[in-house]
């Protein structure tokens, strides 16, 4: 769009246009979030959560304000291919069902949302495979591997669909989720930088990071608003695309491990109870963010602070080993 009016090219904005984008995409989820969030469905509180029913009242579903002005960033600042358009639309589906669920007065069951979600996994899976190649990267390890496309294509599904979740469920105090995802994502914009990853990809990670980075001036401690499934499983199904782009796809595990604990452990732990009757971590209350503040005393801010500084240490750890 404004980069043919402008300047650019098809690796991405320069100079004045990515300035002015990263500008238009902070100041349009501010003002947005300031003007819309009266209109947002309001939270009910989690009754299992801790201190879950402080958030009864608030505002919540605030992820389809950002999203959206992160898609009318994009397509107003980046030079758009086939690629980039189906990722648009599938990060917008992804938020609606979450949305959607947000604004339900009866909340959608796990399995339902589990199915849609595998759904977009494949059709991102899908939308890879028909642009990319089949190799995989081990950047760690200087190495590369070349899979069948159908065992790419389930692991890359696998990855998705673990990442929407993973990230879904980190979603639980001020501030948290949203910071680890730009530490993630940030992470990832180095890695690509490093490698010479188209520079729309890039771009494209920062306009994301700065949306996140308008919502969060809102949700710091204390929030005002809640940014619901719409929210989480879109970043979560960014980060997929993101880590998929740089080619080398199991950096997913170290540049988002403390949300791979903190989401994760918790359907790790309900997945073999419910399937297999087996019990793990019993005594560990999961999402982890729970367990630290109800056994361990750690109030909202040390829980944001100090998860956001073990992932910075291993963002920093990973993108100085990189090849």
């Amino acid at each position: 769009m404004l980069y043919r009016l402008i300047e650019g090219g098809p690796s991405g904005p320069d100079g004045l246009l990515a300035f002015c984008g990263i500008l238009f995409a902070f100041v349009a989820t501010v003002s947005a979030t300031y003007k819309l969030s009266p209109f947002l469905p309001k939270d009910g509180g989690r009754e299992f959560a801790h201190d879950g029913k402080l958030s009864a009242g608030k505002p919540r579903g605030a992820g389809i304000i950002f999203v959206l002005a992160f898609v009318a960033a994009a397509l107003l600042f980046l030079p758009l291919t086939a690629e980039i358009v189906i990722y648009l639309v599938l990060i917008v589906l992804s938020m609606l069902t979450g949305f959607l669920d947000d604004a339900s007065r009866t909340p959608w069951g796990e399995y339902r949302k589990g199915f849609l979600d595998l759904c977009v996994a494949a059709m991102v899976a899908y939308t890879f495979l028909r642009y990319n190649s089949s190799v995989v990267e081990f950047g760690l390890l200087d190495a590369k591997l070349t899979l069948h496309p159908l065992l790419f294509g389930v692991l890359a599904v696998a990855l998705v669909w673990g990442s929407v979740n993973v990230t879904n469920c980190t979603d639980g105090v001020d501030g948290l989720s949203g910071t680890l995802t730009i530490i993630t994502i940030m992470a990832i914009y180095l890695i690509d930088r490093i490698r010479g990853v188209d520079g729309s990809y890039s771009f494209m990670i920062l306009l994301f990071a700065v949306c996140i980075l308008g919502y969060l001036w809102y949700n710091a401690t204390p929030s005002r608003l809640l940014m619901g499934d719409a929210g989480s499983r879109a970043m979560g199904l960014f980060i997929s695309i993101a880590i998929l782009k740089t080619g080398d796809p199991f950096l997913y595990i170290p540049v988002a491990l403390v949300m791979i604990l903190d989401g994760g452990l918790g359907i790790l732990k309900v997945a073999l109870l419910r399937f297999l009757k087996i019990r793990i971590l019993t005594k560990v209350r999961t999402p982890l963010h729970d367990h630290v503040r109800k056994n361990w005393g750690w109030s909202n801010t040390q829980t944001v602070f100090r998860f956001a500084i073990l992932q910075i240490l291993l963002a920093s750890a990973v993108v100085y080993g990189i090849r």
